[in-house]
Parts: structure tokens; C-alpha cells; sequence
């Protein structure tokens, strides 16, 4: 069943980063409940994760592969969404890396990598996107993907937590940007949640923290208030209302979904 006014039939949502974890809970989220969506990652062809969602929607989800770094491609996605399905309402800008080392050791290429996609092409996605949708005088919805590393320093994480505080600055100065085009801009900010990406973080955490292979992820799992990680579905609910009529007042935000982790 779903809510009247977190239906999202008529609409069209681009979602980056979504080839498995949040990205796509949140595709399979918008479809169920009336959207149109292009699901777009780094692959080129389509990742094997996405196949079985693809052909339970074969006339409304579209994947298209783009490196979000190459701003042509994103011009070209953005174009490619909007010959498909006509209009372009939703923009998800979830895509993003991670990688984390003491302050001490951290090199420039780390720095370079992460703020390049977590930084600069997620600022110029938003850009281009937000200027089709004024182009196209479509009042349109931005949800931004923060963290909650964006909200406080953390001594390995230092890149990572100063990029996701980038999301969160930009979210802001944007809402005010757009807001007279009607277009609202908002951020999510979750925990610890529960995604393939989970792995990666884990061995990174092991190597610098002599752990043994999976003790950090329960570690933080147990530290949550609630005292369990989190799962992707429980970020896409809230970004399917931030979609949707029920938040056409609200704007400017960054909403933490991570179990009680911070207190904003």
C-alpha cells in the first residue's frame, strides 16, 4: 500500500550510485511506488545486481552506465533520461567512495580520489541536473547523499568526514539557491548501514586497527543506540518522502537516519 502523497506516479528519478546498497533500496522503493528511473553507476554495462529489478519494471527502470567525474557523460545521462522518459523530477546523488588512513600516513591521491566524486562531480551533478529541471520549469526534487561522518571528525576518516560535511554545506547553499525555482534540496545522513560496501570499509578498518575480518562491523552495529545496523531499506523510506508531496515544505535539511548515532 502506498500513501497518497508519497506516490510518485508522473515522476522521473535519476539515482547515481545505484547498482546495489542505498542506491538501489531506493530505486526499488520509487518504481513500487509509481516512478520512472534511471539507475546509473560507474559499469558500463549493466551490473548483474540490477537485472532482476530491471525486468520486473521493464517500461519504467532504465539502467545507463556514466563515470559522474566526466561532466559530458552527466550532460549526456541527463539528456538520455530525459529523451526516454520526458522530464527529469528526482534527482538522488548518492554516488560516492570511501577509503581511510591516520592523519599521518593519508596521501594526495586518496585526498584527490575521494573529493573528486564525493566532492566535485557531486556538486556538478547537482548543478546540471538542478539546470534542466529550471530549463524544463519542473519543480523538482534533490536529495542529497551526506553521512554521518559528515557531522563530526573521525581520526582515520578524516577525507571522507570532510567530504560528507561538503555534502551537507552544499545542500544547504543550494535549497537556498533554487528555492526560488521551487526546487527543493535536502541531504540524508545515515549510520552504519548494512551494504555490500560494508566489506571494503571493514578490511580497511581491520588492516588499520590490527582487527580480525568482520570485528569492526559488529563492533559499530553494537555501538548504535538502537544496537543494530542499519538496512538500505530504512534510508530509502525517508528518501521517498523527501520525494514526494508530503515534503514540498521542507528544504534546506539533512535528516539522520543511523539508530541514535547523532543527535542534529
Amino acid at each position: 500500500m502506498t500513501l497518497d502523497n508519497q506516490n510518485l506516479s508522473n515522476k522521473v528519478a535519476l539515482i547515481t550510485g545505484s547498482a546495489g546498497g542505498i542506491g538501489l533500496a531506493i530505486a526499488q522503493s520509487y518504481l513500487a511506488n509509481g516512478a520512472k528511473v534511471v539507475l546509473t553507476d560507474y559499469a558500463k554495462d549493466t551490473p548483474v545486481a540490477l537485472t532482476g529489478l530491471l525486468a520486473d519494471y521493464p517500461n519504467s527502470a532504465l539502467y545507463i552506465g556514466c563515470d559522474i567525474c566526466d561532466n559530458q557523460g552527466v550532460e549526456n545521462l541527463i539528456q538520455s533520461t530525459v529523451e526516454q522518459f520526458d522530464r527529469l523530477d528526482i534527482l538522488v546523488n548518492n554516488a560516492a567512495v570511501f577509503d581511510l588512513a591516520p592523519v599521518l600516513e593519508s596521501d594526495e591521491a586518496s585526498f584527490d580520489h575521494l573529493f573528486n566524486i564525493n566532492v566535485k562531480a557531486f556538486f556538478f551533478t547537482m548543478q546540471k541536473v538542478a539546470q534542466k529541471m529550471v530549463d524544463m520549469g519542473i519543480e523538482g526534487r534533490i536529495i542529497n547523499m551526506a553521512s554521518q561522518a559528515g557531522r563530526r571528525g573521525e581520526a582515520l576518516v578524516s577525507h571522507y568526514c570532510a567530504t560528507k560535511a561538503a555534502v551537507i554545506s552544499y545542500t544547504q547553499s543550494a535549497a537556498l539557491g533554487l528555492a526560488q525555482y521551487k526546487i527543493n534540496v535536502n541531504a540524508i545522513s545515515p549510520g552504519v548501514i548494512d551494504t555490500p560496501m560494508w566489506q571494503h570499509v571493514d578490511s580497511l578498518f581491520a588492516k588499520h586497527e590490527n582487527l580480525l575480518p568482520g570485528e569492526k562491523k559488529i563492533a559499530v552495529g553494537k555501538a548504535v543506540p538502537l544496537g543494530y545496523m542499519g538496512e538500505p531499506a530504512e534510508v530509502a523510506s525517508l528518501a521517498l518522502f523527501l520525494a514526494s508531496d508530503g515534503a514540498k515544505y521542507i528544504t534546506a535539511q539533512t535528516y539522520n537516519v543511523d539508530g541514535g548515532n547523532v543527535m542534529s
